[in-house]
């Protein structure tokens, strides 16, 4: 057998690259294809720095040739993505820091915290450097969750300039509001009061060198949302669901916030937390109290990573409460299951940082919206 390059072509001008309004051939995607008997090699360029965007037309590629051309074909995709041209923003990336993570839900109540902690502490375990900034304003929890309640930030002179010093425990620095206001006062802030004290957190800290810097984002898309990636150049975002529709709901508009036009932070992945309940005295058996694998279904709907399930056990609660990650009790199920996670969110930095270029941060340039700084 023996492939035609017309062929190929023509049946690509059938697909287009998602967002984009003409076919892959007419557009330019397809830079080049060669053919070598049943072999077939693609040249894919891609212009939007998008993970889920990549995949998406490298299936399409392979789905469109094996359909239309032949089912026998072997085929090769060799994407190359354009890097956009250099923002004349000034840059705001923190010095030291090598990756910025920011954990987020649609809505609250479904572990984001919990998750967050137990992912830094999984990380610190495997040897890396790691930071935590609460960026949950109104509701801060990373102080109860690692027992550094009572610890207030030391002022330190970095280069002449005085700067905070994240408290540290269990190998992991964190800053959070809860440290500088009562723990039974309520935080009654506007958006732009909020951003402001964000903002000193980040950059009037001394964090050090990070391999990772998690920020635990509030629930929503609202103005903490918009500050951040205004104010920092994030590597990725991890999303964490729990399985039922009412959650699934708000994590989809979650991902469609990071994935827009506007923004264009790449979704590393979806967490599905509280995933399946397993009685002590039956192990064997897993009650899906939530509902089934609904994170992970709607990862493949969106064509981002599933990055794995957390279940529901009464420890990780009570872990949190005692300002313990759970992650920390040795083997058990949940440092097991955060350890699988854990690699996975970093192996999906690993693949972001080769394949894409760097995120820029997001200027805002309207009160009706937002657009990136290009």
């Amino acid at each position: 057998m023996k492939l035609d390059k017309k062929d190929i072509l023509k049946a690509l001008e059938t697909i287009t690259v998602a967002g984009e309004g003409k076919n892959m051939v007419e557009s330019g995607a397809i830079a080049n294809v060669v053919t070598f008997a049943d072999e077939v090699i693609v040249d894919l360029v891609l212009h939007v720095p998008a993970m889920h965007i990549r995949k998406r037309a490298e299936d399409d590629i392979k789905k469109t040739i094996l359909e239309k051309v032949s089912p026998e074909a072997k085929i090769t995709i060799n994407v190359k993505v354009e890097a956009p041209e250099k923002s004349d923003a000034p840059d705001k990336s923190i010095p030291g820091i090598k990756n910025i993570i920011a954990v987020a839900s649609g809505k609250g109540g479904v572990g984001k915290s919990t998750v967050t902690a137990n992912l830094a502490v999984s990380l610190a375990k495997m040897g890396f450097s790691v930071g935590i900034l609460d960026a949950d304003i109104y509701g801060p929890s990373m102080p109860i969750m690692f027992d550094v309640e009572s610890a207030r930030p030391l002022s330190v002179e970095i280069d002449g300039k005085s700067k905070m010093k994240p408290i540290e425990n269990y190998g992991v620095k964190i800053l959070s509001i809860g440290f500088f206001t009562p723990p039974s006062q309520a935080i009654i802030w506007r958006g732009p009061m909020a951003s402001k004290a964000l903002n000193q957190m980040i950059f009037d800290a001394d964090w050090g060198d990070l391999d990772f810097l998690l920020i635990d984002l509030p629930p929503g898309t609202g103005d903490i949302h918009l500050s951040i990636v205004q104010a920092l150049p994030i590597t990725g975002v991890v999303v964490v669901s729990t399985p039922q529709a009412v959650a699934l709901a708000d994590a989809r508009k979650g991902v469609s916030m990071f994935l827009s036009e506007a923004i264009n932070v790449p979704v590393l992945g979806i967490i599905e937390n509280m995933a399946y309940f397993t009685p002590a005295e039956l192990p064997e058996n897993k009650y899906y109290i939530f509902g089934k694998e609904g994170a992970k279904n709607l990862a493949d709907d969106l064509q981002v990573m599933f990055l794995g399930e957390v279940p529901l056990v009464q420890s990780v609660r009570e872990a949190g409460d005692f300002g313990r990650p759970a992650a920390l009790q040795s083997d058990s199920i949940i440092e097991t299951v955060f350890n699988e996670i854990t690699r996975n969110v970093v192996q999906e930095v690993v693949n972001r940082n080769e394949n894409l270029p760097a995120t820029e941060v997001v200027k805002i340039t309207t009160m009706a919206g937002c657009s990136s700084k290009k």
